[in-house]
């Protein structure tokens, strides 16, 4: 097992991520069970200096989807450039400062002294991934601007993690970790998400759908990658009111590419329509954004986190139970295809989505614990019929 684990890089990657999903969402399901009343509180040592939703916020962004990303980007990346798999020699130690630092974080709950060095371990991991695809980017290729822009991102999330174990250190102020969390999730997780949809949405649409033009429009991703870094700057910056115009610009665009994108075939393409639904989700999430904006002078917090949630489980989740599905299938040497795990992990996903932005609009303390369960047994349907085939060997002998 331990070789085949170390075979490929989404191997290690996502069976990490997996298990802290699991982890991430079962515990949170518990903190919101103590706000909903069902419960009492747990006394976390941590807690007293850093507030739970931020804890959640590093571990789901950094934590979780951190090491889908780097498992993705790091198998996926070098055959965006026409270049063979990357030896293990290149993506194990990243591995090793990533595993290391999520541990870290999750001891710190009692042992909080441990959160400043987790972080920079977890840092570090992140900054070898985008040295790495730095190097994979200067290859010749066709195009380099996905790769690129993946690494950039990347390091964007290694400087947010910095900045959140500075403020663990007491180095800097509560500014300075809400800065770290905005850049992990605008900075890298929504710019890595976006870069991925952009170049292999099309791609996997025309491989499915026979005389399917795959469209990629540079100005369309550019535009939506800007508008994902302005939102996190004018939201640190308190200017929300402002931010309403890059968001409107935001929800057009992505509506555009879903628009783009579609093709009348699709429905009948289960994994497909997973993606392009997955995707839907942004342009109405950067639309509640944007009224959120317009409201914000007279009732500010109106929309609670409906928009942000939409965004987060609407097009990550259920994005990443598409994306990881198609490669930990085609990766295993199966065929591709969406069989009813996936198919009702999807659509769990989407009945998480629809109850969290309900729980923000509606105010009720319920909803935030329902939804989280919902997520839970949602993904947990998913490890339990795919997290095998991570340490299986491939079905057609294949290396990888």
């Amino acid at each position: 097992m331990s070789f085949t684990l170390g075979a490929a890089p989404h191997r290690l990657m996502f069976l990490a991520g997996t298990l802290q999903a699991l982890l991430a969402m079962g515990f949170w399901m518990s903190v919101m069970g103590v706000r909903a009343g069902l419960w009492p509180a747990t006394a976390w040592p941590l807690f007293a200096a850093l507030p739970p939703a931020w804890w959640h916020a590093e571990v789901m962004l950094a934590g979780v989807l951190g090491f889908f990303i780097c498992g993705f980007i790091l198998t996926a990346g070098p055959r965006w450039q026409g270049q063979g798999d990357l030896p293990p020699t290149r993506y194990l130690p990243a591995f090793g400062l990533l595993a290391g630092g999520a541990l870290g974080v999750w001891l710190a709950l009692v042992l909080p002294w441990l959160l400043a060095p987790s972080l920079f371990l977890a840092s570090s991991g992140l900054a070898v991934v985008a040295i790495t695809l730095a190097g994979v980017a200067r290859q010749p290729a066709a195009g380099h601007e996905h790769i690129a822009c993946a690494s950039l991102a990347l390091t964007l999330g290694a400087a947010g993690l910095a900045l959140l174990a500075t403020f663990a250190l007491n180095i800097l102020d509560a500014g300075a970790a809400r800065l770290g969390i905005g850049l992990l999730l605008w900075g890298f997780v929504l710019p890595i998400f976006l870069v991925v949809t952009h170049r292999m949405l099309p791609f996997f649409t025309g491989s499915a759908l026979t005389g399917y033009v795959a469209r990629r429009p540079s100005w369309a991703l550019r535009l939506l990658l800007i508008a994902s870094l302005g939102h996190g700057a004018l939201d640190g910056l308190g200017l929300i009111f402002w931010r309403g115009g890059v968001d409107l610009s935001a929800a057009l665009t992505a509506l555009y590419l879903s628009w783009c994108w579609w093709d009348a075939r699709v429905p009948g393409q289960r994994m497909l329509l997973v993606l392009h639904g997955a995707f839907a989700w942004v342009g109405l999430a950067f639309l509640l954004f944007a009224s959120e904006s317009a409201a914000s002078t007279l009732r500010p917090g109106l929309f609670g986190l409906a928009p942000l949630h939409a965004l987060t489980l609407g097009y990550c989740s259920a994005m990443l139970v598409g994306m990881a599905s198609r490669v930990v299938l085609g990766h295993s040497g199966r065929p591709i295809v969406a069989e009813g795990t996936m198919w009702w992990a999807f659509w769990l996903m989407q009945v998480t989505a629809l109850l969290r932005v309900a729980s923000d609009l509606l105010a009720a303390p319920l909803l935030p614990w329902l939804a989280s369960g919902c997520w839970l047994v949602a993904f947990g349907g998913w490890v339990w019929h795919y997290a095998p085939l991570l340490w299986q060997p491939r079905r057609d002998g294949r290396p990888g």
